[in-house]
């Protein structure tokens, strides 16, 4: 995304993230949510700045931790927050190196074979 539009996208993507995971049941099941947000995350580190998506990633980390798994807002520093905040590093990892993944590689079209005529000497008898 051009113009420095990443970041405010990918940070509005990832509170319709947390919503829509938390109506699917996320609290019961908070790997809903990781799973949106590590989405979120993958997708504005492929199409954003790296830094778009380190920033995206910290906000998303920071919904899943203290609207997911815990209900009043704060901040949970616990074993499931520290694995959410591990996949969304990889995301963000993935995401960039999948953008920076070479082109295409150009393969030359073959090349048509040269139509060789066979000379022949002609041999004939003498005598």
């Amino acid at each position: 995304m051009a113009g420095g539009f990443g970041f405010p996208f990918g940070c509005v993507a990832a509170v319709v993230a947390v919503v829509l995971a938390d109506v699917a049941g996320a609290t019961r099941f908070p790997w809903y949510a990781l799973v949106t947000l590590g989405l979120v995350v993958l997708g504005t580190a492929f199409r954003s700045t790296a830094a778009a998506a380190i920033g995206v990633a910290a906000v998303a980390w920071a919904l899943d931790s203290g609207f997911v798994l815990g209900r009043s807002g704060e901040l949970t520093f616990d074993a499931a927050s520290a694995v959410a905040a591990g996949v969304l590093g990889v995301a963000v990892v993935v995401g960039v190196l999948a953008r920076v993944r070479p082109g295409p590689v150009r393969v030359p079209a073959p090349r048509r074979s040269a139509e060789v005529t066979a000379h022949r000497p002609r041999l004939t008898r003498l005598g």
